[in-house]
């Protein structure tokens, strides 16, 4: 199996990107944040914004390393897979796993299915573009 860490880092930075168009101020962060019962002179985050960023950021590289792992997986049984290959297996890991778990999550923690919907789409949607760069590049 072949590993990229090359791919690994800019499937990670697409994902990254994804989410910050996916939840900026123009896009669905305004709804987002009504939808969780905030108000709009409420501020999100912690003080250190830099632990939240390089988190997010450790946690996609590994999505990605794992979710190269899954393609890797899928090419030894099937043969190549070719970006939209990878794009696909990435949303069906969206999906399967991503928004699959975090559904519990949100209705136990008292959250409407509008939460869950836009926080799993962004999800969906980075998973796909991650599968993406990564099939394209492996």
């Amino acid at each position: 199996m072949e590993f990229n860490f090359v791919a690994w880092a800019l499937a990670a930075l697409a994902g990254i990107v994804i989410g910050a168009v996916w939840f900026g101020p123009k896009t669905f962060f305004p709804i987002w944040w009504k939808f969780m019962g905030r108000s709009p002179e409420e501020q999100p985050g912690t003080a250190n914004m830099g632990v939240v960023f390089g988190l997010t950021f450790v946690g996609a590289f590994l999505q990605a390393a794992v979710l190269q792992l899954v393609i890797n997986l899928a090419q030894a049984a099937n043969g190549d897979l070719d970006w939209f290959g990878g794009l696909a297996t990435g949303a069906l890991m969206g999906v399967g796993f991503a928004a699959a778990t975090v559904l519990g999550h949100k209705l136990f923690g008292g959250f409407s299915l509008k939460v869950w919907v836009l926080e799993v789409g962004q999800d969906i949607v980075s998973l796909a573009a991650m599968g993406a760069i990564l099939a394209a590049m492996i």
